[in-house]
């Protein structure tokens, strides 16, 4: 197959549309056509299924787009390596990890990371959904369970707890519960007990709600937790890490949290030796010691009080 036809059919794959391929690759409108017509004569089978709306990929379209797909990739991948070869970190380093450690504890981080690598440019992307690292849909992960795939570097970053806090204002309006039979007085905001969130959070949660709680919010994420909490609508489950950025918060129940809950950095291993990876990965463990060292002192604080 013509190498050129198959870079033309995965654009016109991705984009869905012959027009919006042809902008991206600075071809005309009748050249993408004609290559991908010339790509389904070679290969006798139709590609794709004309409509109003744009292109559909058939079924012999889809196989080859998923061929193409990993191409792109790998080509990705040799291209991310050749570049780390220079002496200076620069270029796009994408970054993966759940929506709540990411917007909480590494967003309001990173400004560290870009004064000392200014040309760094980040894409961070908060989900809950484990991207595949191997497949190359991220660089690197930072994940509060360890990956399950092979061949990726993995390092043990710190262990959190989830726990109950709430604001200042909230308690001395509702008073501070001392046991969990006083729920029926005060609202439980928490994630929703199905919803995709580390086992330990929803393992406590259902611990809470299997008492008479008076009322509940479901967040979908904690910083929705975190938002409703700092305005005073009730107990919270949350990461116990943010108690650093946000020391007003009260604990409440201060015997009960979740199991443990370890975090973990990965990335694959064919990107080992990346310059960009390594400045990002030795930047989130001086941020790690930082933060338990912060950790410390604040406890030793309140034990002197």
């Amino acid at each position: 197959m013509d190498w050129d036809k198959l870079r033309i059919f995965h654009a016109v794959a991705d984009a869905g549309s012959l027009t919006h391929a042809g902008d991206a690759l600075h071809l005309s409108q009748s050249a993408v056509s004609r290559q991908i017509r010339g790509l389904e004569e070679s290969l006798n089978t139709t590609l794709f299924h004309r409509h109003a709306r744009g292109l559909i990929l058939t079924e012999q379209g889809e196989l080859l787009f998923d061929a193409t797909r990993a191409m792109a990739k790998r080509l990705d991948t040799a291209t991310a390596r050749i570049r780390d070869s220079e002496e200076e970190v620069f270029g796009e380093l994408r970054v993966t990890t759940a929506v709540g450690f990411g917007t909480l504890w590494l967003a309001p981080r990173l400004v560290k990371l870009y004064e000392k690598y200014p040309d760094l440019k980040i894409d961070l992307m908060l989900e809950e959904r484990v991207l595949d690292l191997p497949m190359r849909e991220a660089d690197v992960a930072v994940r509060m369970k360890e990956p399950s795939q092979a061949d990726l570097i993995r390092k043990k970053l710190m262990s959190i707890r989830m726990r109950c806090y709430a604001s200042k204002a909230y308690l001395e309006k509702r008073g501070h519960p001392e046991t969990l039979e006083e729920l029926s007085n005060h609202r439980i905001i928490c994630q929703a007990p199905s919803a995709p969130q580390v086992s330990g959070g929803a393992s406590l949660i259902h611990k809470l709600l299997a008492h008479d709680v008076g009322s509940t919010l479901t967040v979908n994420n904690y910083f929705g937790v975190l938002q409703a909490v700092i305005h005073d609508l009730g107990i919270g489950v949350l990461p116990d890490y943010l108690i650093e950025e946000f020391p007003t918060l009260e604990r409440v129940f201060p015997d009960i949290e979740s199991s443990e809950v370890p975090v973990f950095l990965a990335f694959p291993e064919e990107l080992r030796h990346s310059k960009r990876v390594a400045a990002f990965r030795d930047f989130v463990q001086e941020e790690i010691m930082a933060h338990r060292r912060s950790i410390r002192e604040l406890r030793d604080r309140e034990d002197d009080a």
